[in-house]
């Protein structure tokens, strides 16, 4: 079970840069506040955009499950190449899970070592990376994974044009067979595609957003083909949610980490969010909590409408690696951070530091094993943040395994669901990345967005001012 312990956010551990104790009591404004909010969270959950709150439940649950498997059934064994077309929501959730959950040489074992085909998951448009990958998945082995609810996201249009050319010049009437596309279940055109050219389909569900998304076919479907127990992911997931449908704060990890980095970023100025996990295997769920926190709540207008421009700076760490690059800044710079440090107990191996080098000077580390060094490092890191009074907290993460990882993202995505309620701003709409994708449209020649060119055009016209 993951632990959340956050003493270090405490006054009595960072002085007056922490929250007084008093504060998060039974009782109090912000356990009164957190138990009326939790209430209305049980009260909307499963309806409108909360409905990914029961992907790890019931029918929803049941039947995302089953048609993964059938899927993974008819296609696992087949191809040594599996490649995901996507892009933010439904892209960094799929390379959060292979990383946490599969060796980070994936991609070079021999496939008899392997429980699955090799994955690559492009989610960018840089035709560098594009076609290097492309090189080297040639359309006969490779399965393509198209996720797109709507279809006309650009760069995930783009790919899969170049995909659907090349499968279907060089696989004819077996193309068909190469595509699984997770899509809308009934409308738009990625669905119209789908059905016109033949298609295996699952669908990104109603009333779930992309960032919002990984615990349904849009993460489960990856994963499943490359080995990782899904019903274990959904299972850690569920376990979490109970835990944090609890109205009393003090048992409610979510709703005790949105109070806390809510009200240290509201009344003491910590305005900057860094997760900092002690694994390599977790640095990419740091990527993905970067959307989802800062797409969520980074917003213009309150709920009423009211100019507020709320939200918090993601920002993502490694353990111990950035200690030699951030901790620097994070102890001695601007005071306006919040660390969320990860520690795991049990890696699942472990590496013992050779005897017999000879030198006293570093004697202190013979026989030692490299778990013990890099926990030793976060508990190092844990003291000299809160000697310099810099707020931090640690999640306790037994080992990384399917239901953990299951666990932490349940928790992370109920505790954005109780800060946008904190924030009073609406967590799942994305109104700034409109803008971008319209002017986009302009730029490339969409028909209709011609006023977005001009816009674009007049805004950025040449200056001197280049060196």
């Amino acid at each position: 079970m993951l632990t959340l312990d956050y003493a270090n956010c405490l006054s009595v551990r960072v002085g007056n840069h922490g929250l007084d104790p008093d504060r998060l009591e039974p009782g109090s404004e912000l356990a009164e506040a957190a138990h009326t909010l939790t209430q209305r969270l049980e009260q909307t959950r499963g309806t409108g955009w909360e409905r990914w709150r029961e992907l790890p439940f019931g029918q929803m649950r049941s039947q995302h499950v089953e048609a993964v498997r059938a899927l993974v059934q008819e296609r696992r064994g087949r191809f040594e190449n599996l490649v995901v077309l996507g892009i933010g929501g439904s892209a960094l959730g799929n390379i959060a899970l292979q990383a946490a959950l599969n060796p980070p040489t994936w991609n070079l074992l021999p496939a008899d070592r392997r429980d699955g085909p090799r994955l690559f998951v492009i989610d960018n448009v840089d035709p560098a990376n594009f076609a290097a990958v492309m090189e080297i998945c040639p359309p006969e082995s490779t399965l393509y994974n198209v996720i797109s609810k709507s279809g006309e996201t650009a760069e995930t249009a783009a790919q899969f044009m170049w995909v659907r050319d090349a499968i279907n010049r060089t696989l004819g009437r077996r193309a068909p067979e190469h595509v699984v596309a997770i899509t809308d279940p009934e409308k738009g055109t990625m669905r119209k595609i789908c059905d016109a050219e033949g298609y295996a389909t699952l669908p990104v569900p109603e009333g779930v957003g992309g960032r919002f998304s990984v615990l349904s076919p849009v993460g489960l479907f990856s994963a499943a083909m490359c080995g990782i127990d899904i019903d274990a992911l959904l299972d850690g997931a569920a376990a979490m949610d109970r835990r944090c449908s609890e109205g009393e704060l003090a048992r409610n990890p979510a709703a005790m980490l949105a109070s806390l980095l809510c009200e240290l970023g509201a009344r003491k100025g910590k305005t900057c969010h860094v997760l900092m996990p002690y694994a390599n295997s977790l640095y990419l769920l740091a990527d993905w909590f970067r959307q989802l926190w800062a797409e969520s709540l980074g917003k213009q207008y309150d709920s009423t409408g009211e100019q507020v421009f709320a939200g918090f700076t993601p920002i993502k760490a490694l353990g111990a690696t950035d200690q030699h690059s951030q901790i620097q800044l994070y102890r001695e710079g601007p005071n306006d951070k919040v660390i969320g440090l990860i520690e795991v107990d049990d890696f699942g191996t472990d590496v013992t530091i050779p005897e017999g080098l000879g030198v006293e000077a570093l004697s202190y580390l013979e026989g030692r094993s490299m778990t013990a060094l890099l926990n030793a490092e976060k508990r190092a890191t844990e003291y000299a943040l809160v000697e310099s009074q810099r707020p931090n907290f640690t999640i306790h993460m037994p080992r990384v395994d399917a239901a953990h990882v299951g666990e932490f993202i349940a928790l992370f995505e109920i505790t954005t669901a109780y800060a946008g309620l904190m924030l009073g701003i609406n967590a799942y709409d994305q109104p700034a990345v409109e803008t971008g994708k319209k002017a986009t449209f302009g730029l490339m020649g969409r028909q209709g967005y011609e006023e977005w060119k001009q816009r674009v055009d007049e805004a950025l016209s040449p200056t001197p001012f280049c060196v």
